[in-house]
Order: structure tokens, then C-alpha cells, then sequence
């Protein structure tokens, strides 16, 4: 195991971030993502929580978003860069995610994933997920099925004792600055 953790900075997204974001958005998504436009009224969406994450250069390599809608939080997106996959960003991106709902009082998220991102789907249930049925032909580009997943109550030790774990276990290979 490396000896010193990468450090990483996540921090809410703001505008000047999102030329950064749509760049991560065509290298992962091809023509069907989003748009400038959608990003930037999510930025003035009151329930839109939307983080980008720098990396120890201070590159723009991923973002998340979700959506805070009283108990319950959706996870509209988590994009890494494809030149900066592997190296635990988007379990930082969760994990700081999971940390705000903590803050927030939100027991519960959601979230969508194709039923092919099977690295998506893993790190989903490592951290406490559970597939809770299929949305048939999600996807515009290609049709494909979604996986719906859900996380029990965050509150309750049967969720919280093992992310407190995870968490440790992260912090070991990334330092997060927010």
C-alpha cells in the first residue's frame, strides 16, 4: 500500500467549473451528455448539490451531483475523467457525498446506473446499495436498462458502522480538502 495518500480538493460547483465538467461529460459520455445549459441550472437549483473534485495538480478530473428532496438524496451523476480513473475518485466523490447527507438529516439515496457500469455498480454496493429493480430502456443513446438502487437507512448502524470503515479506509490512499 502507498505510504502517502493522494490529496484532493472537493469543493461545491461553480460556474467557472463547468467548461471543466462538460469536458469530463463528452470524454465519458460522448454526443449524450449534458449540456453547458442543464449544468448551469442545476448551479441555481435550490435542491442541486453539485461538487467538482481537483486533483493534486489542481485539475478538474471529476464531479457529482444529486439532488437533496426532503429525506432523501438522488444521485444525478458521478463522472471521472477517463485519463484519471482507478484512482479513487469517485469513492471520494460518494463518500463526500454520504458525508453531506449525514450533515444534511437525509436518510436516504437513490440513484440510477447502467446495468453494464459494472465498476459503478460494485463501488455502489460497497457502499451500502442495493439494486431495487430495472428501469427498462433508461438510456436514450442506446437503450439500455437501468439498475435502480437504493441505501437503507444511513442513520442505522447496519449502513453507518461499515461507510465509517470505507471511509477510513479511503482516507488512507486520499486526503479530501473541501
Amino acid at each position: 500500500m502507498n505510504n502517502t495518500a493522494e490529496n484532493v480538493t472537493i469543493k461545491r460547483m461553480a460556474k467557472e467549473d463547468v467548461d471543466g465538467v462538460i469536458a469530463i461529460e463528452e470524454k465519458a459520455y460522448g454526443e449524450h451528455h449534458w449540456s453547458k445549459d442543464s449544468f448551469m441550472q442545476e448551479l441555481n437549483n435550490d435542491l442541486a448539490w453539485y461538487y467538482s473534485l481537483f486533483n493534486t495538480e489542481g485539475k478538474l478530473v471529476a464531479y457529482a451531483g444529486t439532488w437533496h428532496i426532503l429525506e432523501e438524496a438522488h444521485i444525478t451523476n458521478i463522472a471521472v475523467d477517463k485519463d484519471h480513473r482507478r484512482k479513487g475518485y469517485g469513492e471520494a466523490l460518494l463518500k463526500h457525498i454520504l458525508d453531506d447527507c449525514y450533515k444534511e438529516m437525509i436518510k436516504y439515496l437513490t440513484l440510477e446506473v447502467r446495468v453494464s457500469n459494472k465498476a459503478a455498480i460494485s463501488l455502489y454496493e460497497k457502499y451500502g446499495f442495493s439494486s431495487f429493480g430495472i428501469r427498462k430502456k433508461y438510456y436514450q443513446d442506446n437503450n439500455e436498462d437501468a439498475m435502480i438502487m437504493w441505501t437503507k437507512n444511513i442513520f442505522y448502524d447496519e449502513f453507518k458502522l461499515p461507510f465509517e470503515q470505507k471511509s477510513e479506509e479511503l482516507t488512507k490512499r486520499i486526503l479530501i480538502n473541501v
